[in-house]
Parts: C-alpha cells; sequence; structure tokens
C-alpha cells in the first residue's frame, strides 16, 4: 500500500508540473506577442488604425485559448489567471503606453467628431475598443475614455450651439438641439457603455439647453410667445420635451406663458372696443381657452401644472372685468334663445360645460345668479327658449357646482310656470261657462314673489277691457287659494293686438303690455304727445321712452309717427298713428328697444340689490363660525368667513366688519373686555 500511495503522489505531482510548465509557457508566449504588436503598433504611423484592430482581435484569442489551462493551474496554485494576466499585460504595456494611449484616444475622439460632422466611421472597430476599454475594468473606461470624451462633447456643444443661437429661429434651433440629443443616444446604444448615456446627454443638454433658455424663450417673432400665438404645436411640444430636461426649463415656459396669457387677457376685458358685444366679448373669452387647452393637450402632455396656470390666468383677468358675470349670463340668453337651433345634443352640453368652465372662474358667482334670473325670467314669460331641455341642464350643471340653495329659486320658476298652466285651465273652463261675451283672452303667469326678478311700482294704467279681464282672474285666482295676495307686473308682460291701418290692411301685432297700453290709446285719437302719454298710462320714464322708441323709431316697425323724426324720445314729441304702415308679414313682432347690456343706473342699481343679498349672508356665516367657536379673534373671523363664502363671492373685509358691527348692536355677539380685538358668541 506505502509503494502504490507513493507511486500515485509522483504521478500527480509529474501531471502538475507539466500544467505549470504549460501555463509558464503561456505566459512566456503572451508576453513576446504583446511585446512584438507593441513594437509593431508603434511603427505603424497611419496605419494604426487597422493593425490596432488585428492586434486586439489576435491578442483576444489568445487570452481566450489560455483560460483553459487556468481552470486546472490556477485553481490549485492560488495564481493569477492567465486571461486576467493577459488583460493586465494588454492595459499595462499597451493600453496605457503613453504614446499609445494618446494616440488611441486621439483617434478615437478623432472618429466621433467625424461621425458627428456627418462622416460615416467604422462603427465595429470603435465598438471593439470601448469593449476592450470596459474589460479592462471601468476605471479605465471612464479615466482613459469617457472623461475625455465628456470634455471634448462639452466644448464641441458649447462652440456649436453658439454658433446656432446667433444664425437660427428659436424652432429651427430646437431641432438642431434635438437631433444632436438623439445622435448621442444613438451613438451610445451602438459603442459605447450604456452608463454614459445620462452623462453624455447632460451635457447636451447643458451646452444646446440649459445655457441658452432664456434667449431662446424671449427670441422676437420666433420664441415661446410667437409660438403659442402662432399655433406651433410642433414647436412647443418640443421645447416642453426638451426644456423638461433641465432644471428649471418647464417653470421658465410655464412663467413665460402665464405672463402673456395675463398680458392679453387683461387687454381683452379692459378694451372698450371688445365690450361692446357681451355675446362676442364672451365668445373671445372661449376661443382663447379653447386655444390654450389645445396647445396643453397636445404640446404640453397634458402637464397638470400647466393648467392649473392657464386656469389661475383666466380667473385672474375674467375678474379684472366687473362686467363679466353679467356678459357670461347674455352669452347663455343669447345661445338659449336663438343659438342653439339645429344644434346636436352633444353639441348643447359642450356649449354649456364651456360656460359652466368660465362661471367657474368667477369670483362673483352670486352678481351672475342675479343676472341669469332676469335673463331666465324674460325666456320662459316669452316662451322664447329653444330647449327646456337645454334650460334644465343648466341648472343641473349650477346646482353641482355650487349646491340647492343657488339654484333652488331658479328651480321654483319653471315650477311657478307648470302650477301657472294648471292655474289657467281652470280659469278657462270657469271663464267659457259662465262668460259668452267678448272679451280679451288673457294668459296669467303667477309668479312666486322671491322667485322672480319681480319690481315694485313697476305697473301702469291698463286699458278699461284689459282691467275688466283681470279682476276676474284675480277673484278666481284668490277663491281658490286662501292667503295669498296677487300684484300685478306689468312689466313683464305682452300682448298680441290686431291692428287695421291705410287701405284696410290688417296686421297681428305682438308688443309688450306697456306697447298696448300705449297703441289702445290711438283707438280714440289720432295724436297724443309724450306727456299726455305719460299721465294717461303711468308708465315709468324710462320704459315709456324706450317703449315710443321702438313704436315709432324702428325701420318696418314704426306703427306711430314721431315728430319732429329723430332716434332720441323727448318730452316735446309728439306721436301720431301711422296709416301708412305696411309690412309683408302678417304678424309683426314690435320688441321693446333696449339695451342688450345693463345702463350704468340699472348696473348701479343691481349691485346695490347684490350688495343687500349678501349682508344676510355674511351675518349667517359670522354666526356659524362664532357658534362653534365661542372666541374668536377679528382676523381669524375676517379668513374663515371668505373662506366659507368664496364659493359665490369674495366678501369684503370691510364689509364683514360693518356686519359684526350690526351682530353685536343686536347682541348676538360681544366684544372681549380685556381684549378689543376678540369677540365672544352670545346665546
Amino acid at each position: 500500500m506505502g509503494i502504490k500511495a507513493r507511486k500515485k503522489a509522483m504521478g500527480k505531482c509529474e501531471e502538475e508540473g507539466k500544467v505549470k510548465l504549460a501555463g509558464h509557457r503561456a505566459k512566456a508566449r503572451m508576453k513576446v506577442a504583446l511585446r512584438q504588436r507593441v513594437k509593431a503598433t508603434k511603427e505603424a504611423g497611419d496605419g494604426w488604425r487597422s493593425l490596432g484592430s488585428r492586434t486586439f482581435g489576435t491578442t483576444y484569442n489568445m487570452m481566450t485559448a489560455s483560460q483553459r489551462y487556468g481552470r486546472t493551474f490556477v485553481p490549485n496554485y492560488n495564481k493569477t489567471p492567465v486571461h486576467e494576466l493577459g488583460l493586465n499585460l494588454w492595459r499595462d504595456h499597451v493600453v496605457r503606453s503613453p504614446k499609445i494611449k494618446a494616440r488611441l484616444l486621439d483617434t478615437v475622439l478623432d472618429l466621433i467628431h467625424r461621425e458627428r460632422g456627418g462622416e460615416v466611421i467604422n462603427r465595429g472597430l470603435m465598438r471593439n475598443i470601448t469593449k476592450m476599454l470596459m474589460d479592462l475594468g471601468s476605471d479605465v473606461y471612464q479615466e482613459d475614455f469617457e472623461k475625455p470624451f465628456l470634455e471634448a462633447a462639452s466644448g464641441f456643444y458649447k462652440l456649436e450651439s453658439q454658433e446656432f443661437i446667433e444664425c437660427c429661429h428659436c424652432g429651427d434651433y430646437l431641432k438642431k438641439a434635438e437631433r444632436r440629443l438623439n445622435e448621442e443616444i444613438e451613438r451610445v446604444s451602438h459603442y459605447l457603455d450604456a452608463k454614459s448615456e445620462l452623462k453624455i446627454t447632460a451635457v447636451v443638454e447643458k451646452e444646446m439647453i440649459a445655457s441658452h433658455m432664456n434667449r431662446l424663450v424671449e427670441m422676437e417673432n420666433s420664441g415661446l410667445v410667437f409660438m403659442l400665438i402662432d399655433d406651433r404645436y410642433e414647436d412647443l411640444g418640443r421645447m416642453y420635451s426638451l426644456f423638461k430636461r433641465v432644471s428649471g426649463g418647464l417653470g421658465l415656459v410655464r412663467d413665460v406663458m402665464t405672463t402673456h396669457l395675463r398680458d392679453t387677457g387683461r387687454q381683452l376685458v379692459t378694451d372698450p372696443e371688445k365690450l361692446k358685444d357681451p355675446v362676442e366679448f364672451v365668445q373671445r373669452l372661449l376661443d382663447e381657452k379653447d386655444k390654450y387647452d389645445k396647445i396643453i393637450t397636445t404640446a404640453f402632455v397634458n402637464d397638470k401644472t400647466f393648467q392649473n396656470a392657464l386656469n389661475s390666468s383666466f380667473e385672474y383677468f375674467i375678474n379684472l372685468n366687473p362686467r363679466s358675470p353679467e356678459f357670461i349670463s347674455l352669452f347663455v340668453d343669447d345661445k338659449l334663445r336663438k343659438g342653439l337651433k339645429g344644434v346636436s345634443e352633444e353639441d348643447v352640453e359642450s356649449i354649456l360645460d364651456k360656460v359652466m368652465m368660465l362661471f367657474r372662474y368667477l369670483q362673483e358667482k352670486d352678481v351672475f345668479e342675479k343676472y341669469y334670473k332676469q335673463h331666465l325670467a324674460k325666456r320662459l314669460l316669452s316662451g322664447k327658449s329653444v330647449s327646456d331641455d337645454a334650460e334644465r341642464s343648466l341648472i343641473v350643471k349650477l346646482k353641482t357646482e355650487c349646491g340647492y340653495q343657488f339654484t333652488s329659486k331658479l328651480e321654483g320658476m319653471f315650477t311657478d310656470m307648470k302650477t301657472s298652466k294648471d292655474t289657467m285651465q281652470g280659469f278657462n273652463a270657469v271663464v267659457s261657462n259662465n262668460d259668452t261675451s267678448e272679451s280679451p283672452t288673457l294668459s296669467v303667469q303667477v309668479l312666486t314673489t322671491g322667485y322672480w326678478p319681480t319690481q315694485s311700482g313697476a305697473g301702469c294704467n291698463l286699458p278699461t277691457e284689459i282691467l275688466a279681464v283681470c279682476d276676474k282672474f284675480k277673484t278666481y285666482y284668490l277663491s281658490t287659494h286662501t292667503g295669498r295676495r296677487l300684484t300685478w307686473q306689468t312689466n313683464m308682460g305682452t300682448a298680441d293686438l290686431k291692428a287695421t291701418f291705410g287701405k284696410g290692411q290688417r296686421h297681428e301685432l305682438n308688443v309688450s303690455t306697456y306697447n298696448m297700453c300705449i297703441l289702445m290709446f290711438f283707438n280714440n285719437v289720432d295724436s297724443m304727445t309724450y306727456k299726455e302719454i305719460e299721465q294717461a298710462t303711468d308708465i315709468p320714464a324710462l320704459d315709456l321712452k324706450r317703449s315710443l322708441q321702438s313704436l315709432a323709431c324702428v325701420k318696418g316697425k314704426n306703427v306711430l309717427r314721431k315728430e319732429p323724426m329723430s332716434k332720441d324720445i323727448s318730452e316735446d314729441d309728439v306721436f301720431v298713428f301711422n296709416d301708412k304702415f305696411s309690412s309683408k308679414f302678417y304678424k309683426v313682432k314690435i320688441g321693446t328697444v333696449t339695451a342688450q347690456k345693463e345702463s350704468e343706473p340699472e348696473k348701479q342699481e343691481t349691485r346695490q340689490k347684490v350688495e343687500e343679498d349678501r349682508k344676510p349672508q355674511i351675518e349667517a356665516a359670522i354666526v356659524r363660525i362664532m357658534k362653534s367657536r365661542r372666541v374668536l379673534d377679528h382676523n381669524n373671523i375676517i379668513s374663515e368667513v371668505t373662506k366659507q363664502l368664496q364659493s359665490r363671492f369674495l366678501p369684503n373685509p370691510s364689509v364683514i366688519k360693518k356686519r359684526i358691527e350690526s351682530l353685536i348692536e343686536r347682541e348676538f355677539l360681544e366684544r372681549d373686555k380685556s381684549d378689543r380685538k376678540l369677540y365672544r358668541y352670545l346665546a
């Protein structure tokens, strides 16, 4: 057994000796080959790239072949693997040989520079070189190649960007920057380490975008404002995607867009010419909103920060015009009277949604409510709304936005219209059974006080035959409803009159109740002075002048003649029945001449009503807050009241202070005796 064990051990030593000898021979051959390749490479001159390529290939083949020796030799003797040894020798004697290192770097950077200039280079060679550098270790790739590569790229793009910025429009510059960025990304994918992508793109972004952001955005006739005005969606999208890559880029774009939007909006809402037509004014707002919605959707990928900037800008400049609530209501009135005829249900909803979008920007939503109630009342009472469904749809949208309290009166108006219809059916049945004489046909809408924008003291002297039938209705209504009081709102009524003019020409005239009262007097007289008409009818002066204008000054509707002829009504005018009136239509509608928007006195009156309506709302908010908090200082009351009421209007702090004083006088609150800024709730 001892002899066999010795022979076996000797056999093993002989085998290991052979392996060791083979390993030494492989290393020796590799060193000789490397020295020869280095010498040949140094002497290669201009043929270095070709010889270098063959050198890399041959040497790597040798190192690969030598790996099989390392599988046995290395584990048993703790020696450096042949492949690793080859890489180390290659790194130390070739790649980092002073002359070769410099020439290798210069050549690689020169090839990349040429490729940037449009030349086609040997990307396979480049891929082999960079792979070789990466195989030698990440530090070799980064220190010997990547760092100088990035420095060279920085210099290249710094110079190129300066050339471009001097000669290119903003859109063209952005195209070049985008192309360069994509080229570098593609270059990395073909022959550089994937980790280099973030570093090289950062260089391009810094030199071509970050360094010139302000100048690009502010370029005259091609910068951001030009793109926004001219709807350059592609250029805007490119600017967004490029500026998104650099710190502060999108913030700059957003700020410039916001400034431009606010300047444009301010000009729109303060230009007297553009305020002449409320419907056109609102349509311009909607067009502007559509324009920027499309820009944000198409170019800015629905970026919420840009959408927020758009919303804040619109809210800012819409509220610069104190008449915006009135104008938006007039726009709705125009659409629901005539603008939605023949429009599909989907388009109607789209228009109403756009109106609601503008409504949300209003800080004085209660002012809109006041005007909307007036306009809705006229549509309902005149039967001029083109779509009952559209009317109700908008009220549902308002209710969803502001709550039941906001729309309760509007919904009450629709309820009144329905109950009035039922009431008239009952009245007509009674009249037809009990009265066989010919009398004017009466249609009454019974309006609940508080729901409708009724006026006190807006009556007039009705003709005798009209007054008689009105009294019959009043008797009938009060007999069927206890505890009610009826007040005639003649300013809100209309009438159909059958008139006969010279040569027996007959027409049916649709006029206001005021106009009817005026015309009925001309059954007995041929002419009347302004003073006589005023005294006989008792119509308020402003309404009387408007009525006479509509009857005497509108071409094609002038059933009266005014002497002297002019567009304005004066107290010295004389009015004569125009027996020469003619029209190709049997039915002639004579609308009262009214301004589309309120006159200055009417506007002041509406504002006063709004301010009066706000007082109880402010007081109710104060009481709710103090009942909950019991003790609170003045500034916090102002803050919390504003927060509670801002969905309807923004209360003025001075008005809140006055309402606090009123509540103190009525002993709902008291001031703290030791601190006058504190208020206490009194149960």
